[in-house]
């Protein structure tokens, strides 16, 4: 099984943004902890970052070309207006399980919604990198389903 983490604009700068929402774990923590939940799981984890729209877009389209059994995503801003990403992950026949490091229905009234949620098997938002490994518990669990 083969799983693609999908980190939107700004994420790079994890452990640089403000800790108080995001921690301070950088990226690379982040995916650290993917790969190794990923091997525990018995599945292979991929993950990619972008701050460009349109490579976030063609990497979505490899995974449907490469078939991908689950993508989780944290599509950072682009969660609430980019209808591009959002249409190209309608694209997918696998679960998509969208994952935000914070709160973000206790945080500006923009960050309220989510132009993927309604493509999603669901959303986990507010648990700082717990909701990455939730997200992937998530998404190989209904992956199996699927299969």
């Amino acid at each position: 099984m083969n799983v693609l983490v999908l980190h939107g604009i700004n994420l790079n700068m994890f452990g640089k943004r403000d800790p108080t929402q995001y921690g301070t774990a950088t990226l690379a923590d982040i995916d650290a902890q993917l790969l190794a939940l990923g091997q525990e799981l018995g599945v292979a984890v991929e993950t990619f970052q972008t701050n460009f729209e349109g490579a976030m877009c063609e990497r979505i389209h490899q995974a449907h070309a490469d078939q991908v059994d689950a993508v989780v995503i944290n599509a950072g801003a682009w969660t609430h207006y980019s209808y591009g990403i959002r249409d190209a992950l309608a694209i997918l026949a696998c679960p998509i399980v969208e994952v935000h490091m914070s709160n973000v229905h206790a945080r500006e009234p923009f960050r309220h919604h989510s132009v993927i949620a309604d493509i999603a098997q669901g959303q986990i938002a507010g648990f700082g990198v717990d909701s990455y490994l939730l997200g992937l518990r998530t998404a190989v669990n209904h992956a199996r389903k699927a299969n």
